[in-house]
């Protein structure tokens, strides 16, 4: 993928799983270096850095991420985070467990105009459960940081929002989906980015992407699929989903219109 100012790229890693017996330190390494080469703008950890929340494999996960180079980060925590209180350490190594950033980048879509991004993360986690829920008393936030200027939307969570074909029966899904997709749907929420299922996925739906990433760094798998990350080209018009093998490098690739792009655009030649 070549270098570009006009490209706004976007790593998107989940599922580590610090900790677990298939963990494998060579996919995290693979990963890293790839990712490091390609110079992303913003790079999202979309949670279960730990298998079990406890505090060695958190430090442990920290010293993966802290390699990664990258001008904006955004972690957030995953279920097997939250287990046997381990949100407290999530909290004192990175932070909020919900959180809002703001940046700007060159290109966009639309001629001479900047990409003005607002990146929302919210923890859709129940200590001690697999389930998720975002929860009404987030929907006022959501809402209000998603109602400025920006031309590009993210929206982050760990759980999954809709099915992920191939993860079997389905247990797990946010609880209050519907609701949350109706406020990021009305936000004009470009794209939603979520780990959990390990299985890479994208859905269009209701002008926006739910694009899934798989388990960057374990052998915990399932079929054929094989441990991978995310990289998310955004430029001009376009959105371009790669999936990575974390093993191997090799990437399959996705183009999907920009739904919200030729609203705005319309909106500023007006």
């Amino acid at each position: 993928m070549a270098k570009s100012d006009k490209r706004f790229l976007i790593a998107q890693i989940s599922d580590l799983h610090c900790g677990d017996l298939r963990f494998d330190h060579n996919l995290m390494a693979g990963c890293i270096e790839i990712v490091n080469a390609e110079e992303p703008d913003l790079t999202v950890i979309a949670g279960d850095l730990t298998v079990e929340g406890y505090r060695e494999q958190y430090d442990e996960a920290r010293s993966y991420i802290d390699l990664i180079s990258c001008p904006n980060k955004v972690v957030i925590a995953g279920n097997h985070d939250c287990r046997n209180v381990g949100y407290i350490h999530f909290e004192e190594l990175f932070g909020p467990r919900t959180s809002t950033i703001h940046f700007t980048h060159s290109g966009g879509c639309g001629k001479d105009l900047s990409e003005h991004v607002t990146v929302v993360a919210v923890d859709s986690n129940k200590p001690d459960v697999n389930d998720g829920e975002v929860g009404r008393h987030n929907f006022r936030f959501i809402e209000s940081e998603f109602a400025g200027d920006a031309t590009f939307k993210i929206f982050i969570l760990h759980h999954h929002l809709v099915h992920i074909p191939g993860t079997g029966r389905e247990r797990n899904i946010v609880w209050d989906a519907g609701d949350v997709l109706h406020v990021l749907r009305e936000m004009h929420v470009d794209i939603v980015l979520s780990g959990h299922k390990h299985v890479p996925y994208v859905w269009p739906l209701a002008r926006m992407y739910l694009i899934t990433s798989g388990t960057v760094s374990t052998w915990r798998t399932r079929g054929r699929t094989t441990p991978s990350f995310n990289l998310i080209q955004i430029e001009g018009d376009e959105i371009t989903v790669n999936v990575i093998s974390s093993a191997d490098g090799s990437r399959r690739s996705q183009t999907y219109p920009r739904w919200w792009c030729h609203e705005r655009f319309s909106a500023y030649e007006q």
